[in-house]
């Protein structure tokens, strides 16, 4: 039995453990600083200073508050998260112009529609909830909708464990961020043959999204992977079209990306099947 001692220090720790928000960055060698406010400029300058000559490892905690300064964005950071121009002064954003449906939206209507027929299927995204459409998703069937936060990597290593347990998840991303998850891509999903849906949206040019934004290469990197099925520009009674056979047990194939852009849903389009480099 460990001493008097030794059992106060480990008490000791313990409660420091649930009170201080460092304790766990210290147990792994970390000197922990914080947290300090992110808004103070010249506050975090200083510290930033203080810290150049510290020996070891550290750790600075710094919290900020989305939209801070503005007062609707800080009310409604999500909403406020990319906007069109608007009037700042009343911080009114400019109503919809009523006009033809975004592939988001379509997409989130079939999801939606699927999984009322279909108890297997299971809707995962990476913080993209809003801008992938499935806020509706969420709402209805919030027991098959996983927001795995910014953790593409995660997302499709968690689509393939659910498609290994017999289920049929489809992962929603941005074309950019598919790239952060390339890897279980290929390792987790395709080497595995495991069929799994990405919708992917933010496909192409995507223009007042920035060009950190630009979907201008998963068409490439996608394509080169043996047996992916990727389809591309559904007008909008083709979006279902594409994804339905997806998720079809008797005919779905092993993968399937569905590329969508940034862009009310044409009602007539051509669409375009691609099938990669067979087998492996």
């Amino acid at each position: 039995m460990p001493p008097i001692k030794e059992l106060l220090k480990r008490t000791e720790e313990h409660i420091k453990g649930m009170v201080v928000p460092g304790t766990l960055f210290e147990e792994l060698g970390f000197n922990y600083i914080g947290p300090v406010d992110g808004h103070d400029v010249l506050g975090l300058v200083s510290t930033l200073k203080n810290m150049r000559d510290l020996k070891g490892p550290q750790f600075l905690h710094i919290m900020t508050k989305k939209g801070r300064g503005y007062e609707p964005a800080e009310k409604d950071p999500i909403t406020f998260h990319a906007v069109p121009k608007f009037d700042h002064t009343s911080g009114v954003l400019p109503k919809s112009s009523g006009g033809l449906p975004s592939y988001s939206k379509i997409f989130g209507d079939w999801l939606c529609e699927t999984a009322a027929k279909d108890n297997k299927l299971m809707a995962i995204t990476p913080a993209m909830r809003e801008g992938s459409g499935m806020v509706e998703f969420s709402k209805k069937f919030p027991d098959r909708y996983f927001d795995v936060a910014i953790a593409e990597q995660h997302a499709v290593t968690f689509a393939a464990g659910l498609a290994i347990g017999d289920y049929k998840p489809v992962v929603a991303i941005y074309s950019t961020f598919l790239q952060r998850a390339y890897d279980q891509v290929i390792h987790d999903v395709a080497i595995q043959k495991l069929p799994v849906l990405f919708a992917i949206d933010r496909a192409g040019i995507v223009g007042a999204d920035g060009q950190t934004h630009q979907g201008a290469f998963d068409l490439s990197f996608l394509r080169c992977i043996p047996d992916m099925v990727v389809m591309t520009r559904a007008m909008k009674m083709n979006v279902a079209r594409c994804c339905t056979p997806a998720t079809t047990t008797a005919t779905a194939p092993a993968r399937c990306a569905i590329r969508a852009v940034a862009a009310p849903a044409r009602r007539s389009s051509r669409w375009h099947r691609c099938r990669s480099a067979k087998g492996w």
